[in-house]
């Protein structure tokens, strides 16, 4: 597929995703100079017609490049997305990212998934996936990829749930967690936000909540920080312990 032209415009330098009826590539638009690369998804079958009515009734998304039919398949056109790495690659058990840096990518990823609230939830929700989730610690910024493959039943409540996994993964249950950090994983666990704006909110205040007990906590010396930290988690032990009996 690599090399094909797509309306006599887009030339296929590398395919992205393939599935039955689905393909995400990365194409070069020739007429144009100026960031001339862009992602195209393609569907046929019967995606062609769900994903023409989801993309026909589209708004607010200023990555949508808009959309055409081609040899029997619709083409959705999206911008490229910005720097940035997935997720997956940057934090995981053992990366060198401060408690800070966890902090600011998670305030970032919420601002994010809150500006794809307005799109429709097979979008979103597609947007919001590990692979497609950009993050740039350096920057502070988080962009999505717009690689929007097939995903079934994909409601607003599923976005809260893709947005919650992902703030999970950025600030994880760690032996050092201060005591409104695991308030907070425990809500998400819960999974009960009908939809990202009241779950946004929520965590604007614990975001403050958090940041404020963890600078406090910092500012402790090395003494006081074990004595608490012990304390804490004697106290978590025994807790644990009495639910399992």
């Amino acid at each position: 597929m690599d090399g094909i032209l797509i309306r006599e415009r887009y030339k296929v330098v590398q395919v992205l995703w393939r599935a039955e009826n689905y393909a995400a590539v990365e194409v070069v638009d020739i007429q144009e100079r100026e960031n001339p690369s862009l992602l195209v998804n393609l569907y046929g079958g019967e995606l062609l017609h769900r994903y023409g009515e989801i993309y026909a009734g589209m708004k607010d998304c200023p990555a949508f490049r808009g959309m055409f039919l081609e040899d029997g398949a619709l083409a959705a056109v999206f911008q490229p997305p910005g720097q940035g790495a997935p997720i997956d690659w940057l934090f995981f058990r053992g990366d060198r990212w401060s408690w800070s840096d966890r902090l600011n990518a998670a305030g970032v990823v919420m601002h994010l998934a809150l500006s794809l609230a307005a799109l429709p939830p097979e979008v979103s929700c597609a947007a919001l996936c590990s692979d497609n989730l950009l993050l740039d610690p350096d920057e502070g910024s988080a962009s999505a990829r717009f690689l929007i493959r097939p995903m079934e039943e994909m409601t607003a409540r599923e976005l809260t749930l893709l947005a919650g996994d992902q703030l999970k993964k950025l600030l994880p249950r760690r032996w050092d967690s201060c005591d409104r950090q695991l308030e907070m994983l425990e809500r998400l666990e819960l999974g009960d936000f009908p939809s990202i704006v009241p779950m946004y909110a929520w965590w604007r205040r614990e975001e403050e909540e958090i940041r404020a007990d963890a600078e406090a906590f910092a500012q402790k010396n090395f003494v006081s920080r074990f004595f608490i930290l012990l304390w804490k988690n004697s106290k978590r032990a025994c807790r644990a312990v009495r639910r399992g009996t």
